[in-house]
């Protein structure tokens, strides 16, 4: 939740540009915008058209589940990677990737609904659209299923994120402080969890674009379209708009995300150290 409330305005900034569309026909191009196609671009447009409180939009949504859901992502992820024997000292990348991997399910099964509601509430410029008015569209538009329509999509995207992040996390924080496992401090935490963070965002884009498309469903400034399927979704968008099109919002993700998984990794070791918790020696 620490995570969410301090980086959330540049999520916002993320989902705008994401939700930005070139199609191209022949050698002209007709633009259907929901803003520019830059981080600075997006951030006045929204502070001139909105305000600040432009840039918070769903928040209410993102934390309601981001609560839940990283307390299942964090307490699946540790007891996983005991079981597989991630704890025992060594740079262990395979047993940490499967060990998040796992965590990662659990965790978008929980919030990917809370970010359908949290992406369309973002989107609704100059409309002032309450969190129950949006689950009740949603459900409208085909009940539980709708909120899950970019589920597939949100797992090809956080499980390659997930294999990148965790064992870059794990590994940086055994290099930054060697022998020193179990007490590397916040500084390193801050550092590891910045650099596994930042890497694992920009490289995972095209996933997070395909996502937030499906996620804002009759909600979307795009053209309705006719694939569902993921990659199915990626091809068009490749074909309607270029290559570029699937890394849109890279910058504003890789930034969002360097901060946050440093906050959220201090923050939650710090948490351990605080509550007395040696996650490797919790008993059977």
């Amino acid at each position: 939740m620490a995570e969410t409330a301090a980086m959330y305005p540049l999520d916002t900034i993320k989902t705008r540009m994401q939700a930005t569309t070139v199609i191209q026909h022949g050698k002209g191009v007709a633009a259907i915008r929901a803003g520019t196609s830059s981080l600075p671009g997006m951030l006045v447009r929204i502070l001139r058209e909105e305000g600040v409180r432009g840039l918070y939009k769903g928040l209410t949504a993102a934390t309601a589940g981001a609560g839940p859901a990283h307390a299942l992502y964090y307490a699946v992820y540790e007891l996983t990677k005991k079981k597989l024997g991630a704890n025992r000292g060594g740079h262990r990348p395979f047993s940490v990737a499967a060990a998040g991997v796992a965590a990662t399910i659990v965790n978008d099964a929980v919030m990917t609904p809370a970010d359908v509601v949290k992406q369309r509430l973002q989107v609704s410029r100059g409309q002032n659209v309450s969190m129950l008015k949006c689950i009740v569209r949603v459900w409208q538009e085909g009940g539980i299923a709708a909120f899950y329509r970019s589920y597939p999509a949100t797992l090809l995207m956080n499980v390659p994120w997930t294999i990148l992040h965790f064992p870059i996390y794990e590994s940086s924080k055994k290099l930054l402080a060697p022998g020193r496992a179990g007490r590397e401090g916040t500084v390193v935490e801050l550092a590891a969890g910045g650099l596994a963070g930042g890497v694992a965002a920009a490289l995972t884009t095209p996933f997070d674009v395909v996502k937030t498309r499906l996620q804002l469903g009759s909600d979307s400034p795009l053209p309705a379209r006719s694939a569902v399927n993921v990659f199915s979704v990626m091809g068009q968008i490749t074909y309607e708009e270029g290559v570029g099109a699937l890394w849109r919002g890279w910058q504003p993700r890789a930034l969002w995300h360097a901060p946050a998984a440093a906050i959220c990794w201090a923050t939650y070791e710090a948490m351990k150290r605080f509550l007395g918790v040696n996650i490797n020696h919790v008993p059977h």
